[in-house]
């Protein structure tokens, strides 16, 4: 494993959080679809296709999130001359964004989200892909490329959410010092899925009276400094509900037996103030994946690609690894 500790940066550096979340598909050359998938039909952004045989670059975006979660390292792709994103499929996963929990919650783990993103791209007309997942789509990227080695080129990992959560999920009580910060905000998001509607709109509230921001401060570097969308986007998807479900799945996932079968390139990025991801994650996934690479952001929390767009970009954008948004030899 290859760690690389990028300290230079301070949260008063230039260029953090640099864009606001953008919400309109069209202004990125991308349209929303709804493609029918084993767990029922998901919202998908996709679009800007290029030659026939390329692969597609799919976002999956992490728990209280949806597909605008990736719209500045989109943004910040576009203003890099000639390295744009392209074959982009953003799909907004079950439970979250535009698209519902499946009727059965039982049928959703881990691997049939990776199964339901396979036959996304698949729809779509992609014989293969790279994917980059933050936090849980981190998780599900890296279940993708385990369940798919033939079809998966790369992964991309932004601040995702490994062993550590999986430990805290299966022993709250006995592990907590392991990321205290994340089993705290799980037993809060079980506590508010007994209100049911009413904890939903709890999020929402405090984001009215502006209470929510300081309370997410623990996500980011400088949540002063984070753009305003961001922090509506967090009061939208927090549902407690899917939050639960998702660290349940979390927490039966073997994750040891399913990354071991990981063939393609895996390059993972996080802040050094990440409070959901630790150098002993960093560490037991070099244990499992052959060829690994690791690149910590000084001055940035739990989202790089949010706070530190073009650094996360290039991270994940090395020379020796594919390069995103170019068009791949077919096979």
């Amino acid at each position: 494993m290859s760690i690389t500790s990028d300290v230079s940066a301070s949260d008063a550096a230039p260029g953090y959080c640099p864009d606001a979340l953008i919400h309109d598909a069209a202004r990125l050359g991308l349209q929303m679809s709804l493609i029918n998938t084993a767990l029922g039909p998901v919202a998908v952004r996709h679009g800007r296709r290029t030659a026939t045989g390329a692969p597609a670059t799919i976002l999956l975006h992490g728990a209280a999130g949806s597909w605008t979660t990736w719209t500045p390292l989109i943004s910040a792709a576009d203003r890099q001359t000639g390295a744009p994103l392209a074959d982009l499929i953003l799909p907004d996963l079950p439970g979250w964004g535009d698209t519902p929990l499946p009727r059965n919650v039982d049928a959703e783990t881990i691997e049939s989200l990776a199964t339901a993103v396979a036959e996304i791209a698949t729809a779509l007309g992609y014989r293969n892909w790279q994917v980059i997942g933050h936090s849980l789509g981190g998780f599900v990227a890296l279940e993708l490329a385990a369940s798919t080695p033939r079809q998966t080129s790369f992964v991309g990992l932004v601040s995702a959410t490994t062993f550590s959560v999986i430990t805290s999920v299966r022993h709250p009580l006995t592990r907590f010092t392991v990321l205290p910060g994340f089993t705290a905000l799980l037993g809060v998001m079980r506590a508010l899925t007994v209100l049911g509607p009413l904890g939903r709109s709890l999020a929402t509230g405090l984001h009215r009276v502006r209470l929510l921001r300081p309370l997410v401060s623990p996500l980011f570097s400088d949540v002063r400094r984070v753009d305003g969308s961001v922090v509506a986007a967090l009061a939208a998807e927090a549902r407690p509900r899917s939050f639960a479900l998702a660290a349940r799945r979390a927490g039966g996932y073997d994750a040891e037996v399913s990354w071991a079968r990981i063939e393609c390139p895996v390059r993972s990025v996080h802040g050094d103030r990440d409070v959901f991801v630790t150098a002993d994650d960093d560490r037991r996934m070099a244990g499992l994946i052959a060829d690994l690479e690791v690149t910590v952001l000084g001055g940035t929390g739990h989202f790089g690609h949010v706070e530190r767009p073009s650094d996360a970009l290039q991270a994940l954008h090395r020379p020796e690894s594919l390069a995103l948004g170019r068009q791949a030899e077919e096979n």
